[in-house]
C-alpha cells in the first residue's frame, strides 16, 4: 500500500484541514510531466512493472522512485531516449518540467530530480 502525505493548513474556524496525496500520485506526476517531452521514449520499469504493463495493466508510475521528507520530494526517473536525441538536454529539460509540474499541483518543494538514462529507443514514425 502507498504511504500518503499528510499536508494541514489551520483554518480561520481554529481547525486543521488535511489534504492526503499519495505516493504513487507523485509518481503518476511525474512520469505525465517526462512523457510530454520530446525526446523521451517512454519511461523504464523494473521488472514487476514491465509484466504488469505486458498483461495489459497500466503502471503510469514505473520508472519513478519518491522520497518525501516533511514537504520536500527528491525524485529518481528511469527514461528511454529516442536515438539521436541530445541525452543531457533531455535530461534537464525532463528535470525542469517534472519539478514546476509537481511543485505546481502539489505545493511540495522538490529538492533533487535524478535522472536514470536505462536506454536507447529507435523510434520509427
Amino acid at each position: 500500500m502507498a504511504d500518503n502525505i499528510d499536508i494541514s493548513r489551520e483554518t480561520e474556524r481554529e481547525h486543521c484541514d488535511s489534504i492526503r496525496i499519495a505516493d504513487d500520485v507523485i509518481k503518476c506526476i511525474a512520469a505525465f510531466a517526462a512523457s510530454e517531452i520530446e525526446g523521451v521514449a517512454g519511461m523504464a520499469g523494473n521488472a514487476t512493472n514491465d509484466i504488469i504493463a505486458r498483461l495489459g495493466g497500466k503502471t503510469l508510475e514505473k520508472g519513478v522512485r519518491v522520497t518525501i521528507d516533511e514537504n520536500e520530494v527528491r525524485l529518481m526517473l528511469s527514461i528511454n531516449v529516442r536515438y539521436g536525441c541530445s541525452i543531457p538536454e533531455v535530461s534537464r529539460k525532463v528535470q525542469d518540467k517534472v519539478r514546476s509540474t509537481i511543485e505546481n499541483m502539489t505545493g511540495f518543494s522538490v529538492s533533487e530530480i535524478d535522472i536514470n538514462i536505462a536506454g536507447i529507443e529507435n523510434v520509427i514514425g
